[in-house]
């Protein structure tokens, strides 16, 4: 993973993890909404071996009423955890600036997901990048509002 790498750019990375939930929460998104230029939410799962709560700022972009994120991991060989958390319960919330939305999560369809990746590499074209990093297919998860 270095900026050798041909399409990728690296990230500011000096508002993460924690510390990019807690001040976006704080200023409601005044905060950690931008972010190397593309927005970010926070998604809160349910942990699905603690069962508590588990939030986590990422790149969104969106597709009608839906939100879509990508279970990158910056191209590990793994998924993150947010995502197993949704595969076990795909119940969740967004926080987008000041509001916050019940949502339901899902990784999109091979037939879909052709479309919505280029909607989300048009935001971070890293993406693509990430995928070089790594034999497991990275997943767009699509967040489409409930209730």
């Amino acid at each position: 993973m270095t900026t050798a790498e041909p399409g990728y750019t690296a990230p500011d990375a000096t508002l993460l993890g924690a510390e990019h939930v807690a001040r976006y929460r704080e200023t409601n998104g005044e905060v950690g909404y931008i972010w190397n230029g593309v927005t970010i939410l926070l998604l809160t799962t349910t942990g699905r071996k603690s069962g508590q709560p588990r939030t986590t700022p990422l790149i969104f972009a969106k597709d009608g009423d839906d939100f879509l994120v990508v279970a990158s991991q910056g191209g590990a060989p793994t998924h993150p955890l947010w995502f197993l958390n949704l595969e076990a319960d795909p119940k969740a919330e967004v926080q987008v600036l000041d509001k916050t939305i019940p949502v339901l999560g899902r990784a999109a369809s091979e037939q879909e997901k052709p479309r919505l990746w280029e909607i989300v590499s048009a935001a971070w074209p890293n993406y693509h990048v990430y995928q070089t990093r790594t034999t497991r297919p990275i997943p767009v998860v699509v967040l489409t509002p409930r209730g």
